[in-house]
């Protein structure tokens, strides 16, 4: 099935409206994996014409992303990847996790960009970055598409030399950490790895491993009880 090809409009506009030079489109990949960590990519790419096949990296398959991946890390002006850990994850929530993530790709980035074209519609960057969301940034913008396939190849390549190095049983190779039949039996068997997310739901369906589940306490949970039980001071 043929997809619009990603252009550079998004950054044209921001650009005209802002005055903003360098523009960094940014993607995540891993977020919904019960192993691994969350990926961010930030890629900068100006306004040349991008290599041919360019879009989301979800539409492409394994074998012309890693070819496609190739091609864009000499192509790109620059790109820098950033991860957030399973252990970060289960102690930060998410959100965080994403931004911490996206700022350690931000900051490897040879140039500070004045602007960030960010996938979807929730901004979880937040200031001091001026950030555009865009839905389906990755499938439109050409600097988003060019990240989200050097993040997808980046944590692919990842997951698959952790089940060369150890962790055949899980599958890591082909589902890359995600909910897969495999993925469930190893779980079921063997249990989580150091490379597991404990503190998420799949937990709660192995009363084998239910007892190694992380429950992640809030900061404003944190807070109150930083003075006293229940926050009350006795």
């Amino acid at each position: 099935m043929p997809y619009e090809p990603p252009t550079h409009s998004v950054e044209r506009s921001i650009r005209a409206t802002t005055g903003a030079k360098i523009i960094a489109g940014i993607d995540e990949v891993g977020r919904g994996a019960w192993a691994g960590p969350v990926t961010v990519c930030a890629a900068v790419t100006g306004l040349r014409r991008p290599p041919v096949g360019l879009t989301d990296s979800k539409l492409i398959t394994p074998k012309r992303r890693t070819v496609l991946a190739a091609e864009l890390e000499q192509w790109v002006t620059a790109y820098a990847l950033g991860d957030a850990s399973p252990a970060e994850i289960d102690e930060l929530g998410m959100t965080a996790a994403l931004r911490l993530a996206a700022i350690r790709a931000l900051e490897g980035l040879p140039v500070r960009p004045d602007a960030v074209i960010l996938d979807g519609k929730h901004d979880y960057l937040g200031s001091p970055w001026r950030v555009r969301t865009v839905i389906k940034g990755d499938q439109s913008c050409v600097a988003v598409a060019a990240a989200s396939v050097l993040a997808k190849v980046r944590r692919d390549t990842l997951m698959a030399e952790l089940e060369a190095e150890a962790y055949a049983a899980y599958g890591f190779a082909a589902n890359a950490g995600y909910p897969s039949p495999v993925h469930k039996a190893a779980l079921e068997e063997l249990g989580p790895t150091p490379h597991h997310r404990l503190s998420w739901a799949y937990l709660d369906a192995m009363p084998r491993w239910r007892h190694l589940k992380k429950i992640r306490i809030s900061a404003e949970a944190a807070a109150l009880e930083s003075g006293g039980q229940l926050g009350f001071d006795f």
